[in-house]
């Protein structure tokens, strides 16, 4: 029985790969599933058990700290351990640096203290677990952790901050037998964008981007959970994110030019 730990499992990502696993190990997986909304996290967590897993509803904010390290304890307590920790929780933003006013700066540490220091926190309390098992750690970060992007310099400091921190764990563990996969998803059909923040880090009521290209959930979370079960380094899920990483090194100036170019389409289709 392998025992997982998924964080933001209430919807979107993390609630489909929570039941994407559940139906692929019919009875052989132990999810424990973490997020602020109870409500939904209940419903994820029937789904699951529908499948035959076993499935627990740990409401936690990942931006506390205490709540992190609880979730932790509760799984490790009440199934003995912890094999896989998937740090999926994350809050999306979309605004100009010089539309954040003086006085909304402060939302630029709050999305930081959820999508870094919430990876952070849980990764830390689940260590020794995961040592252990030699178990398998996943985060999730976006091609926004790749390459820097107009009117997302919040998000990608965080991600990039993120991919930073598990790149350097990720060789910290190695001789652990603990592996660390680095997932980067580019523009997901979910809901994330539009509740992120925007320049007064409010619920923007809309994305930012555009959606027409959008990647179905079920096959982001499929690609996630290839890249775990395979222990990859990393999972780069399309082609243009591997262009743009792989243009980045060569033509920088290329890559920029045509991030401001999507900006401005997206911009004129407002």
């Amino acid at each position: 029985m392998t025992i997982y730990v998924i964080t933001g499992a209430s919807d979107g990502i993390g609630a489909e790969l929570a039941r994407q696993l559940a139906a692929r190990e019919r009875g052989g997986a132990t999810l424990v599933l973490a997020a602020r909304s109870a409500d939904r996290l209940a419903d994820v967590a029937a789904q699951c058990e529908a499948q035959g897993a076993q499935a627990l509803a740990v409401p936690t904010d990942v931006s506390r700290e205490a709540d992190c390290r609880a979730l932790v304890d509760t799984a490790a307590q009440r199934f003995g351990g912890i094999d896989v920790l998937v740090n999926n929780a994350g809050v999306s933003a979309h605004a100009l640096f010089e539309e954040v006013g003086a006085d909304d700066l402060h939302w630029y540490q709050d999305l930081m203290a959820i999508n870094l220091w919430g990876s952070v926190w849980c990764t830390h309390a689940a260590l020794p677990h995961l040592k252990a098992s030699r178990g398998r750690i996943v985060a999730v970060s976006s091609l926004a952790g790749l390459v820097g992007v107009p009117g997302r310099t919040a998000y990608s400091a965080s991600k990039f901050a993120m991919t930073g921190f598990f790149e350097a764990l990720r060789t910290e563990l190695k001789a652990a037998g603990v592996t660390v996969t680095i997932a980067y998803p580019g523009v997901v059909a979910t809901e994330t964008r539009r509740r992120g923040w925007n320049a007064q880090g409010r619920p923007a009521g809309r994305s930012g981007l555009k959606e027409d290209a959008a990647m179905p959930v079920d096959v982001c979370a499929r690609l996630i959970l290839e890249g775990l079960l395979e222990r990859r380094r990393e999972v780069v899920m399309t082609a243009r994110g591997k262009l743009g990483r792989f243009l980045k090194l060569l033509a920088p100036g290329k890559v920029e030019d045509m991030a401001l170019a999507a900006l401005a389409a997206e911009a004129g289709s407002r």
